[in-house]
């Protein structure tokens, strides 16, 4: 039997329950997940998916970034070599005062110098040939038919980013050939884009003229044919854009993809017959200057990053806020970036399973651009003493901090029950309405302490913490209309101080003390009820009963939700806003008059409008940070406290979720290049899947008792059967 023993033990060697290829685990490489399917684009004109950044920001490099460890968030350069302060122009020309006022400025320069010696990651669009010119450039159908990726490609090539490249990706901006999101917005404010825009349009046509529509061949559309006014290269290291008017927040865009360079040799190399058939174009295979290049790509399954073998000098960041080094933030201060070598994203369709399996330390970080994880992992291990023992002692690590983000309830100003009202009588009472519902609206317990699995912190306006002007946290920065002051801690008001409110209004117990009839208001709810889903309308039901008030729930889906909120038909609505830049502009204009969403089309969907809000707005956009922003914001956040268009309702909590062998891992809601900052202990890895997954071995050994019992038991019943056929069946012979 010693044959089975050998068997059992080979099985129990074999033994290992890891989704990846056994020894992976020794390598330096962060294993990561994704949900769903294969991002869409990873083109940085047409990037804008939140499931895109995680390889288009660790490919591509803007002109600027965000500081790693620093809040508030604070620009830092990039491609540039600093972040430049624009100079101003008047109508005619000529040059103004830093410190002109902004209805004087006519035009914004920023000649933004770059770094040089910056290189390409290694590509075949740079290939060349003996004579210099590109090897790759005239091919024709046959010779791409069976090329899936670059790398299918023998040969590849490097050149140093310049001035001409950045402008090229903006002039990218006006193609119809993809999507452009940003292109509207950047053409409201570079100037000549909009132009620039309708040009390229026709140059397409004629480019196109006479060929197949339906064809996936497209020639190439060379940007650098047609000059763009805005955007110019002074020299092969500077470039210069202009700006409409003075716009402080443009730097922001700087540090999007959008602003990363885009060599032409990678559209004419892509625009060649048979490539946009075999997946071959900048929305599937980047060419970047990056920590990283894209080095696998199966769809729907699998995506590779590997160390570009070009990427410049890089040190790991040296400042940071109060605790990051007490965290360990800054024990690689000054080490040249990346510090992983492979980056491995896997689909994991379910998240039970994604959650067993980064519990089991076969996952790294769930995801790298999502930090609601970490919020669901802390949610779990205070539901269960076990789950937070788990945790706990294995070491992973759940920073947390809060997401720059903010949800509300908001009220329709033009309704005539909860709005603003037609009369100085109906101001007041409608305001007091408001009032009254905003105390008894208790974010802290609703999403503190019920709703663990979306908890944030209850704002007391529309700015979340990590921004310039925002006092979100600060004693100084409470809502006096719905929390007060006792013994130099915030607490909410009274639900008694909401009912005297409520009397105020015209609404005694919840009922019209003109008609005595209840009060019942409209919430338009934008998804289907869902028993998760179901149980925070019954909690938010639960509040406006305390007022004696019947909220009617008027769940609807998005296309009927965006009817309603076009036409003005909404009563109350539930809203949120996530920051595009860590800007309060970002914020307030939501509340600004001229973007209401039943009257303009924009994104005030409470259709609020104040003049004077909306004078301190103007006059702020113009502003850089500083005092006098400062007291223009706190004057707005005290506007519409008093005002209560939205029930200020929560900024949600950001946290992320590391394994305890994943080093430098801090949540970063508008970095999002944060992988070259991670390090990964492949060694500690290694051990702790070892010891957290090691095979459970007497069901092995019983099922191989059982199973030796069972080939004895037969042998002996052959032999036995052996036996009798050769005992004689006569008498002697």
């Amino acid at each position: 039997m010693r044959w089975l023993g050998a068997v059992l033990l080979v099985l129990l060697a074999g033994c290992d329950n890891s989704p990846h290829p056994r020894g992976s685990e020794r390598g330096n490489t962060l294993f990561v997940a994704f949900q769903e399917r294969s991002p869409r684009y990873f083109d940085p004109t047409a990037s804008y998916a939140n499931n895109e950044t995680p390889v288009v920001y660790q490919v591509y490099e803007p002109l600027y970034g965000y500081h790693y460890l620093k809040r508030p968030y604070t620009l830092v350069p990039r491609l540039a070599e600093e972040v430049v302060a624009p100079h101003y122009r008047d109508a005619q020309g000529r040059d103004l005062p830093d410190d002109a006022p902004g209805d004087q400025v006519a035009e914004s320069v920023y000649d933004i110098p770059l770094k040089r010696g910056v290189m390409y990651a290694p590509h075949p669009a740079f290939a060349r040939d003996d004579a210099g010119g590109y090897r790759y450039h005239a091919l024709s159908e046959a010779d791409t038919r069976d090329k899936r990726s670059p790398f299918d490609f023998a040969h590849s090539g490097t050149r140093e980013v310049e001035a001409e490249d950045f402008v090229y990706a903006f002039k990218r901006h006006s193609t119809p050939r993809i999507q452009a999101p940003l292109f509207g917005i950047f053409a409201e404010h570079v100037v000549g884009l909009q132009a620039y825009g309708e040009r390229i349009r026709l140059e397409d046509a004629r480019l196109r003229a006479g060929l197949d529509p339906a064809s996936l061949d497209k020639p190439f559309l060379d940007f650098r044919r047609w000059p763009l006014e805005g955007v110019q290269a002074l020299d092969r290291h500077t470039l210069r854009i202009r700006i409409k008017g003075k716009y402080p927040q443009w730097k922001y865009w700087l540090a999007m993809s959008f602003a990363a360079p885009v060599p032409w040799e990678a559209d004419q190399f892509y625009a060649q017959p048979g490539m946009a058939r075999n997946g071959l174009s900048l929305a599937r295979w980047p060419v970047g200057t990056g920590a990283y290049l894209l080095r696998e790509y199966e769809q729907d399954r699998r995506h590779v990053l590997v160390r570009n073998p070009l990427y410049r000098h890089d040190p790991y960041p040296c400042e940071g806020e109060a605790g990051d080094r007490e965290a360990g933030l800054l024990a690689d201060c000054g080490k040249p970036m990346p510090f992983i070598d492979r980056v491995e994203f896997n689909i994991e369709k379910e998240r039970v399973p994604l959650k067993s399996k980064f519990a089991q330390g076969y996952i790294d970080v769930p995801e790298v651009e999502r930090f609601d994880w970490g919020v669901e992992f802390l949610a779990d291990m205070n539901d269960a003493e076990a789950t937070r023992e788990r945790f706990t002692s294995r070491g992973f690590q759940f920073p947390r901090t809060t997401d720059l983000t903010t949800w509300y309830m908001g009220f329709n100003m033009l309704d005539p029950v909860v709005g603003r009202g037609d009369t100085p009588d109906a101001q007041a009472r409608n305001r007091k309405l408001r009032q009254a519902l905003s105390i008894a609206m208790d974010w802290e317990e609703g999403y503190g302490r019920v709703f663990l699995y979306k908890a944030g912190e209850a704002a007391h306006g529309p700015l979340p913490a990590g921004i310039f002007g925002s006092r979100h946290g600060t004693v100084a920065g409470h809502n006096p209309v719905t929390h007060q002051v006792v013994d130099g801690q915030v607490v909410r008001r009274s639900i008694e101080e909401a009912r005297r409110l409520m009397a105020e209004a015209g609404y005694p117990g919840g009922r019209d003390a003109r008609s005595g009839r209840p009060l019942v208001l409209n919430y338009d709810f934008q998804r289907a009820p869902t028993p998760e889903i179901k149980a925070e309308l019954d909690w938010t039901a639960k509040q406006f009963a305390k007022l004696g008030v019947q909220l009617e729930i008027r769940a609807t889906d998005f296309n009927q939700y965006q009817e309603k909120t076009h036409q003005g038909r909404h009563q109350l609505f539930f809203g949120g806003w996530v920051a595009d830049y860590p800007d309060a502009e970002n914020f307030l204009f939501l509340l600004y008059g001229p973007n209401a969403k039943s009257l303009h089309e924009g994104e005030n969907i409470a259709n609020y409008q104040n003049p004077a809000f909306d004078r301190r707005f103007r006059e702020m956009q113009l502003l850089d940070d500083g005092p006098a922003k400062q007291r223009l914001i706190d004057e707005m956040v005290s506007i519409v406290q008093a005002d209560a268009p939205w029930m200020f309702g929560y900024h949600p909590h950001a946290a992320g979720a590391y394994a305890p062998w994943v080093g430098n891992g801090k949540p970063s809601v508008m970095g999002r290049d944060m992988v070259r900052y991670h390090r990964v202990d492949a060694g500690q890895r290694t051990e702790r899947q070892d010891a957290w997954n090691r095979p459970i071995l007497w069901p092995m050994a019983l099922a191989g008792a059982a199973l030796a019992l069972a080939l004895w038991l037969a042998r002996r019943s052959w032999l036995r059967r052996e036996r009798q056929v050769a005992l004689p069946t006569g008498g002697r012979p």
